[in-house]
Formats: structure tokens, sequence, C-alpha cells
């Protein structure tokens, strides 16, 4: 859905390695036939946790419902999925692993308002799972509180590992076929000095551009033609700004907060949000649910403004290779980027933290300004974009080329930490299947003979199945 797009970023899985979180988060659904015929019983318990047919039925339902394909082993995978989720979950009450309630009840907010989108409302919402909304958050509650609490037990498995060493880093090496190696992708390390345009004064234009719509609305222009022919949202703009019936959730808080206090039909005045600036006129509200019309403009700049800051940046990009000033000491004093400059311009990912860009991690306007440099080469005055808001703002720069390692297998003198970052997840993983072998081989467990011939990974399930 277009209107996605004001959607805050989500939090990262709590856990280093997620092995089942799908099958504790899948709300119950309706009731159903199971097949052959069979009622709802319990199929599998593991300790003092139980597994029914309709738990795996639902997760067969859910998968159909995403659109993933199924064979005719997927209840045996998911059964087996669920024994081993069990047994982390088991061990995470025994270990007195504490729920984090505030992520809990994020997740669970997050969780709902999705899904509430996408069936149009609270009401709708009962109806597709028959029941009410209380009792869907209890039942999602629950689930998302044992995820937790396995994601936390597997992380802490995972984790008790020994620490890495070079020692190991070169045991895998030698383990390890050639062609089986990762290939490293070409990466650039980079500095710039960035100047900004005047953007006090594109923002005031820009208000009063969207001030100049607004009037035209009131006085009985059509608000979704305007947003066709005016708005910067593409999503939204061809449909005449409609947004769709969404919870408030998924916008941003003062977009929300804007739509959630008008009268529909009202347009609402200027809100500025960190997309740029809109005027907002609701159509329905339902509940924690709106549907809106918007029109989004963004400030826009003059070439006197480019003009300006290409004609300082050309001239430090002379006194830079003149030997005059040096990259970094211009950056301290000339850059405009407080991210950079106090650091005399040396850029990092601000995603990865890494000091060095892979081609996909680089904005197309700095790459093309690199691509042909070489090391310790500064380029031409660029127009490109920084990491503010959600497309980035408009910022003119210089930049250079610190380092350039090409693409390559990786190795031990060059890549340490990427083989000690799979090192260290062999070894994660290695401890994960050891403790679940070892649960398997000491907890009560008994499985239905109905599931006799499914092709368990594991073989010690494969004992543990009822005669």
């Amino acid at each position: 859905m277009e209107n996605l797009r004001y959607m805050k970023k989500q939090k990262s899985s709590l856990s280093l390695i997620v092995l089942l979180c799908g099958l504790l988060v899948a709300p119950a659904l309706p009731a159903q036939q199971y097949p052959g015929g069979l009622i709802d019983k319990t199929v599998a318990v593991v300790g003092n946790e139980m597994i029914s047919i309709s738990q795996i039925e639902q997760e067969v339902q859910m998968m159909r419902a995403q659109g993933m394909s199924s064979d005719r082993n997927i209840r045996c995978e998911l059964l087996e999925q669920m024994l081993v989720t069990k047994l982390f979950l088991m061990q995470s009450r025994i270990d007195s692993i504490k729920v984090n309630q505030d992520m809990v009840e994020s997740e669970l907010s997050s969780r709902i308002a999705q899904v509430k989108t996408s069936l149009g409302g609270e009401k709708e919402m009962e109806e597709y799972f028959g029941k009410s909304l209380y009792k869907i958050r209890q039942e999602w509650r629950k689930n998302i509180e044992e995820q937790s609490l396995t994601q936390q037990m597997q992380g802490k498995v995972a984790q008790a590992i020994d620490e890495i060493t070079p020692l190991d880093v070169k045991q895998m090496l030698d383990t390890t076929k050639k062609e089986d190696l990762p290939i490293v992708p070409v990466k650039y390390k980079l500095s710039q000095i960035c100047i900004y345009p005047d953007r006090e004064a594109a923002n005031m234009a820009c208000r009063e551009r969207l001030l100049a719509l607004r009037e035209r609305i009131i006085a009985g222009e059509s608000f979704s033609m305007l947003a066709r022919l005016y708005s910067k949202d593409p999503g939204s703009a061809r449909k005449g700004g409609e947004l769709g019936m969404a919870s408030k959730a998924i916008f941003w808080p003062v977009f929300s907060d804007a739509a959630m206090s008008l009268k529909p039909g009202i347009v609402s005045q200027i809100v500025e949000t960190p997309d740029g600036f809109h005027i907002i006129q609701v159509i329905e509200k339902k509940g924690d649910m709106f549907n809106a019309r918007h029109i989004l403009l963004k400030p826009e700049y003059t070439s006197e403004d480019r003009e300006k800051a290409f004609k300082t940046l050309d001239s430090l990009k002379t006194e830079i290779e003149n030997g005059a000033v040096s990259f970094s000491m211009a950056a301290k004093f000339y850059s405009q980027d407080p991210a950079t400059r106090t650091n005399g311009g040396q850029m990092c990912d601000p995603q990865t933290g890494s000091a060095y860009f892979e081609i996909d991690r680089l904005k197309p306007q700095d790459y093309e300004a690199i691509r042909y440099l070489k090391e310790g080469d500064v380029s031409k005055p660029i127009e490109s974009l920084d990491n503010e808001g959600r497309n980035g703002n408009t910022v003119y720069k210089i930049v250079r080329l610190d380092k350039r390692v090409e693409a390559h297998p990786a190795s031990y003198e060059n890549d340490y930490d990427l083989l000690s970052g799979m090192a260290k997840q062999k070894k994660s993983m290695e401890a994960i299947e050891t403790f679940i072998n070892e649960k398997i081989a000491t907890t009560h467990i008994i499985i239905d003979p109905i599931f006799k011939d499914c092709p368990f990974e594991r073989e010690g399930f494969l004992a543990k199945i009822r005669p």
C-alpha cells in the first residue's frame, strides 16, 4: 500500500538467530475442517507444553493467506518447528527470562494497526477472526510474549559460545573450499564537504504555494484535481491525494494528529513532517482509523542557491588540490553537515556504521561523482541528498575517494571481521543444534502416531512418536 510510505521504521528482531518467529505470532483463525475429518485434539506434548492439530492447521491457513505454497509435508515441517520452539520456550521459563512488556505492547499495537488497515477496520477484523478485538489482543499478546522468550533463549544459547579467535578463523578457512568463500563486493571509503541551500527561504516559498492551493480549495476548486496536478506524493497523487482507510499508527504522529482532529470535508492548516509540507482533508473516520486526501509539497531551491554553493565548493576543490589546505581541515571549517565535518568529512554508512560503502548503499549522485576517480581525487561539485527525512534533502557537495577496495574472495588478511562473523555464526548455529538435540533426548516428548511417516530432520523426534 502506497500510504505505508509514511510508516515508521519497525524495530529489528530481538535475537541473533530467529528460527521460528512466525509460528509464535500467527493469530488464531476461524474454526475449520481438519484433514481426514479429524476433530481438534492434542497431537504432541513437550514437557508441560501441548500442540494441537488446530494450531498446525491455523499455520497452514495463514501461509496460504500470505500466498505461500505448501507441499504435502508442510504439516510435518510445521510440527517439527513447533516442537523445537517449545523446547526453547520451556528453557526460557526454567532460566527465569523476563519479557520486555514495552516491546510486547509496541509490537502488539503495530500488528493490530497493520491488520486493521489491511482488512478495513476494527469491525472487519473481528468478523475475519470471528472474535472480539479484546480477545484478539489477549491471544496475540500471549503469542508475542512467547516469541520474546523464545528469541531471548535462542540468543542466550548462541551467545554462550567462546570468543572467536584468529585460530578459529583460520580453521574455518582451512575447512572451506575457496569457491564457497563469500565474494566481497567493491567498496568505497569517502569524505565530503557539504553546503546546504537556503532552507528557510525555500520552506517559506513552499508554504506560500501550499497556502495558495488551500485557498483555491476553500473557494470551491476540487481537492482531488489539485492533488493530481501538484502533489509530490506520486502514490496518492494519481488517486486524487487519497490515502485509503488506515490506522493512524502507520503515519507520522503529527500527520495523524492533524487528520484525527479534522471533521470530514474540512481542509487542515499546513502540516510539516519529515516528508515535506501537507494540507489534509479527511474523508472518513472510524475509531482510530481514517481515510484522507492530502497534497504534499517539498521545498524547491533556486539556481542562485546552486550557483553560489558550486562556486564555493569549486574554490575549495582548487585550494585542496593546490595543497593550500587539507581536505580534512576544509571540511571542519566549511562543511555544513554536522555528521561528518567534526571528523574531517569522513562519511559512514548510516545503517551499518561502516566507513566503507558498497555500491548499492551509495546514493546514485554520489556514486556517479566518484566512480571514475582515483584514490585521493576530489570530485567536481554535485547536487545530492543527505540522510534526513524519508528521501533526503537537497545538499551540494564535493566528495573525495579515500580508498577503493576491489571485489575479491574473502581473505584472512583483508576481511578478518567478515570471516570472524561467519565463524561466530557457524559456532552459534552449532550451539543451537547441540542444545536442541540434548533437549530432545532429555525432555518428555510424545508425538501422535498420525505423524509416524513424517520425514523429520532431527531423528530424535522419530523416537518420540507414540506406538
